[in-house]
């Protein structure tokens, strides 16, 4: 049985391919059109996926969509007439949108298929319609190592939920409870993320990653006003702090009064209020979501749990569940966001509908890895690169491997891509851009230079999976880099008093471990443990810096600079390598030295990034 599951038209577009229950593919629009957070109708990830499978549109025996478009408009049309007059003109605009285009996404989903993969071909038939947190659900249960497992979703809003529990027993899902709108943990972090100045549906990293640098002073604030918390970890939010359900903003007046001031202004200069804020609702979400936990641990009596949603990417979140013992093992969905729900829809026809038995995958789960995009044969590779003009060198993998290692220990940046692209938003070795974790410089480099984004902004460790316990807090492998963990108190370094003293942003430059380019201010990281059955190149990657240094990881974040989508093929990654700091490229076994490369090129290169 072939399925197509496809989540499109409101962000994230993604299409996954599952034949037989197991899944061959899965990759986001974005990745192909360049336009990050690409909401429109994937039809690049549609080719990608049929091409890998060598299958066209006739092979395929259902297209699922992530939700139900008629439900989402019911909750438009109820949640106006819950708060009419107020909120008209959002209202209307809304209306407009939806009467053109949204509230028919079923006829505009059969009409890129007929243009696109076969006119003659009886959609019809074959078109099915998930619910969003189903598909949420399924991508964090089917997938997973799991038998039997709780699943906790949560995300801003589907049609209704915002928050699910489910019970995964075999082949089955049975939903037990759900929080509906407009109660939202996320919608709740999402506001205060528009009021830190960040961009909504985007911006939640960066409100995360800021929160170490400041205390949790608005923590009883929150509290007291905008939410009524119960012990079992359900909620509801006083509507009148917000804005979402009959404005155009996040946030009301009322939400502004409270916290004395209106929203940062985005790109102005974030001060101490900024990180506050961040540390007190990153406080909050982690005891509502620690609280729920808890409860359904408590209620179900599961010993494994499995997280979906857009709110189980908050990777310190997940770290507090992990560290918490209420549930013997955590599984997260590495697309946990709606580019996921494209996987999830496919895998709830898969299993729900059709009722096909369902294998565990021995000793881990379906995910390959995440590594589920497209890959470059080295022939493709070089015919690219001669085509732009570059100057590289072929090498065998061991010199391959030598030469970044070599080149990591020195202190340069490397832009590495290997394989197939991964699925969802970590880059997890395959589309990276690599440092040297012992640099104190490092992180404020690959931050201004290679990335241009905040310098506050933390980077990941990639470490070899047996050396994991020598150099953090933690017990658990974590192949997806969405928990945290704490650096081990051995391998910190001593702080002098006047540096404990400093605030905010000036806590940057501190060294706080053997490894300060991953070591966030809190003595936190965000680990990625690397496996040689899912990723042989960077596992012998690091195992080679390892031979150099004595130190198991590298720095690993994703080959993208601010606002641009990771990297997909070859001409993407070496665009990115011209256009910034990056002093070396590996893509395969083909080696690109900055240097080697013409001046006029590098300086066409970066024109072309500043223009954009």
């Amino acid at each position: 049985m072939k399925i197509l599951g496809i989540s499109a038209f409101y962000h994230d577009s993604a299409v996954a391919l599952v034949v037989d229950g197991k899944i061959l593919a899965a990759v986001q629009e974005e990745r192909f059109t360049r336009k990050k957070h690409d909401s429109g109708f994937p039809i690049n990830s549609i080719n990608y996926c049929l091409s890998q499978a060598n299958l066209d549109g006739s092979d395929i025996d259902y297209v699922v969509f992530y939700e139900k478009p008629f439900l989402k408009f019911d909750r438009l049309l109820e949640t106006y007439f819950a708060f009419a007059p107020k909120g008209f003109l959002g209202f209307s605009k809304s209306m407009q949108t939806w009467l053109t285009e949204k509230l028919f996404q079923k006829s505009v989903i059969k009409r890129e298929l007929k243009r696109n993969l076969g006119k003659h071909i009886d959609w019809d038939s074959k078109l099915l319609f998930s619910e969003h947190h189903l598909s949420h659900a399924a991508s964090a249960f089917f997938p997973s190592p799991f038998q039997n497992a709780a699943v906790l979703t949560m995300d801003g809003v589907g049609e209704w939920t915002t928050t699910s529990l489910s019970i995964g027993r075999e082949n089955t899902l049975t939903m037990m409870k759900e929080i509906k709108f407009p109660h939202s943990l996320g919608l709740l972090y999402s506001a205060f993320t528009y009021y830190a100045g960040f961009k909504v549906n985007s911006g939640e990293y960066k409100l995360m990653g800021l929160a170490p640098y400041g205390e949790p002073i608005y923590e009883k604030l929150i509290l007291e006003n905008l939410i009524d918390l119960k012990e079992d970890g359900s909620f509801r939010l006083d509507m009148e702090y917000f804005n979402y359900c009959t404005g155009e903003t996040m946030t009301s007046e009322k939400f502004h009064r409270l916290f004395e001031g209106p929203p940062r202004k985005p790109e102005s200069p974030l001060t101490q209020r900024e990180m506050d804020i961040a540390a007190s609702i990153q406080k909050v979400l982690e005891l509502i979501v620690l609280r729920l936990v808890k409860n359904i641990a408590e209620q179900t009596g599961e010993k494994n749990l499995c997280l979906a949603g857009g709110v189980a990417l908050n990777c310190v979140a997940n770290g507090k569940i992990v560290q918490s013992g209420y549930f013997e093992n955590v599984w997260i969905q590495p697309a946990a966001g709606d580019a996921g729900g494209a996987l999830g829809a496919a895998l709830a026809v898969h299993y729900l509908m059709l009722g096909e038995s369902r294998q565990v995958v021995n000793g881990g789960d379906a995910m390959a890895g995440s590594y589920l995009g497209p890959e470059f044969s080295e022939r493709e590779v070089i015919s690219s690169l001669n085509a732009v003009g570059a100057n590289f060198k072929i090498l065998t993998q061991d010199e391959m491997v030598d030469a970044t290692a070599r080149a990591l220990s020195l202190g340069q940046a490397v832009g590495w891509m290997q394989g197939r692209m991964e699925f969802g938003p970590r880059a997890l070795g395959n589309r990276s851009i690599l440092g040297d974790p012992r640099s104190p410089d490092t992180q404020k480099t690959l931050n201004l230079k290679v990335k241009f984004r905040e310098s506050f902004r933390p980077f990941a460790p990639s470490i070899l999976t047996q050396d994991l316990s020598d150099w953090f807090d933690v017990d658990v492998t974590s192949p997806y880099m969405l928990v945290n963990a704490d650096v081990l108190s051995a391998k910190r370094l001593q702080v002098s008093p006047q540096s404990e003293k400093l605030f905010g942003i000036n806590k940057l430059n501190i060294p706080r471990s053997q490894v300060p380019a991953v070591t966030h201010i809190d003595y936190s990281a965000r680990i990625q443990t690397v496996h040689l059955e899912t990723n042989p190149p960077y596992f012998k990657l690091l195992t080679k810096f390892k031979q150099f240094t004595g130190v198991p990881m590298v720095v690993n974040t994703s080959f993208n600079v601010r606002g641009e989508p990771i990297v997909c093929t070859p001409e993407d990654a070496y665009r990115c390598f011209m256009g910034t700091d990056l002093d070396l490229l590996v893509i395969g076994n083909v080696v690109l030295e900055k240097h080697l490369q013409p001046i006029e090129r590098i300086a066409n290169y970066r024109d072309s990034y500043e223009l954009d």
